[in-house]
């Protein structure tokens, strides 16, 4: 009885799904891998072809232990059946290695009707070749995302007049040349995103893009000093770059005039770059560097830029700010968080570095004496004698100012040196004479 029961409940669930509208089915389809939706069609007869009409299909083999002959014919058989006009959304991603030749026949299959996504992962690094793809397969494609073991090889232009958005995480590239074919096909490439392993090969990555509005980098190349990139795209909004290290050259050139946000940080071991003379045009900025490991030409004005936030842990982070605040007349939102943008949980550790000595600007920049309204500081290390003068003259310069809001990190009660030296700050701060007279001064815990 009670089997029965929970099978007449059952019955009930499904005929309650069976009656919402046809596209709102295929929806909440679309969310469930493709094994689990080929699975509906036992429910009975009137759901045996549903999944067949289903716009995304997600595979995804097991880490070990699958039969990856089978799980290829599986895929095979499900896109061979598959009867959507368009596919909105292909999913690939494999654990384990299969014959090269599955993939060419799963993406042909596909291909044979719009896809408007693909999206590609082969994780497993260090198990033959990578895998080379036809590019004339993807003339209708808008979205397309590869990742490990793949091998990008174009020869010469394709026809790539879609795509939109390309995300290129630690592919194989076979040379610059087909780096350079590959942006020169996509003319309406608008999102960007290049993350490249540590062990590549040190090509010369040349981004030439008129249509270009967001791009993501993010690579280390320790030990080389080799290759780099070269990027060209005068209509960029969005600039993300991260970990970029050791290469040979990163040149923005034709820097981009309505660049909104730019966030640049680990950049270090470049020989020859011009990253922060290319972001004039910003309006916010998020910098973690170091002014001792990147290229700040002198004479350049952030003429733009109202908020500007920066990580307080790197060494001589304070003369890095100094020239900011002078580069940066319109400026009106100031932040200093003093953890790493890597490992936000993770609490800088300055003992080893050398105290410091804060040279303040000649003269008092424009931003305080005018427009900057809001400074908060998360986790200022009151024990270091450049961070409470950097705190000093802010207060007492900022004309403007409206809020200043000092997040605290919680300090075990056993280290009795860092509490008297927060709670000495603490008395401090609120006498100092500010040049507001109605800055409203905070202090909050983490």
């Amino acid at each position: 009885m009670e089997q029965c029961g929970e099978s007449l409940r059952k019955r009930d669930v499904v005929d309650r799904i069976s009656a919402l509208p046809e596209p709102l089915i295929l929806r909440i389809l679309s969310l469930l891998p493709t094994k689990l939706v080929v699975a509906t069609s036992v429910l009975s007869k009137q759901w045996r072809h549903v999944w067949k009409m289903v716009p995304v299909l997600r595979f995804e083999s097991e880490s070990k232990g699958e039969d990856m002959q089978k799980f290829a014919e599986n895929v095979s058989n499900t896109l061979l059946s598959h009867k959507a006009p368009i596919l909105d959304t292909l999913h690939l991603k494999l654990n384990d290695r299969c014959e090269d030749v599955y993939i060419g026949i799963w993406t042909a299959i596909a291909f044979a009707r719009p896809v408007r996504e693909l999206e590609l992962h082969l994780n497993y690094f260090g198990r033959g070749n990578p895998v080379r793809l036809p590019s004339s397969l993807f003339c209708s494609i808008q979205t397309l995302k590869l990742k490990y073991h793949v091998l990008l090889d174009i020869p010469s232009l394709v026809s790539l007049n879609s795509l939109t958005t390309l995300h290129l995480h630690s592919v194989v590239y076979k040379d610059s040349e087909s780096i350079r074919n590959l942006f020169s096909s996509c003319p309406n490439l608008e999102h960007l995103v290049v993350h490249r392993c540590y062990n590549e090969d040190a090509v010369r990555f040349v981004i030439e893009s008129l249509s270009l509005k967001t791009l993501s980098l993010y690579g280390e190349n320790f030990g080389r000093e080799k290759g780099g990139y070269v990027i060209n795209a005068p209509s960029l909004l969005r600039l993300d770059i991260q970990m970029l290290k050791g290469y040979e050259h990163c040149l923005i050139e034709n820097a981009p005039e309505e660049l909104i946000e730019a966030n640049v940080s680990n950049v270090s071991h470049v020989t020859n770059e011009t990253i922060m003379g290319s972001l004039v045009s910003a309006k916010r900025l998020c910098l973690d560097l170091s002014p001792l490991q990147i290229a700040y030409p002198t004479g350049i004005v952030f003429y733009q830029l109202v908020y500007l936030e920066m990580y307080s842990h790197k060494v001589e982070w304070w003369n890095l700010l100094t020239v900011m605040l002078d580069s940066s007349p319109m400026l009106q939102v100031l932040k200093l968080t003093d953890h790493s943008s890597q490992q936000p949980k993770l609490v800088s550790d300055k003992k080893n570095m050398e105290p410091g000595k804060w040279n303040q600007p000649k003269y008092v920049p424009q931003c305080l004496l005018c427009h900057l309204e809001t400074f908060v500081w998360t986790r200022p290390d009151w024990i270091r004698e450049e961070e409470k003068e950097v705190a000093v003259y802010i207060l007492g310069n900022a004309r403007h100012l409206k809020k200043a809001t000092f997040i605290i990190e919680p300090i075990e009660p056993k280290r009795l040196f860092r509490l008297a030296k927060r709670r000495e700050m603490l008395n401090e701060l609120p006498a100092v004479v500010r040049a507001s007279s109605s800055c409203q001064l905070v202090f909050e815990s983490e």
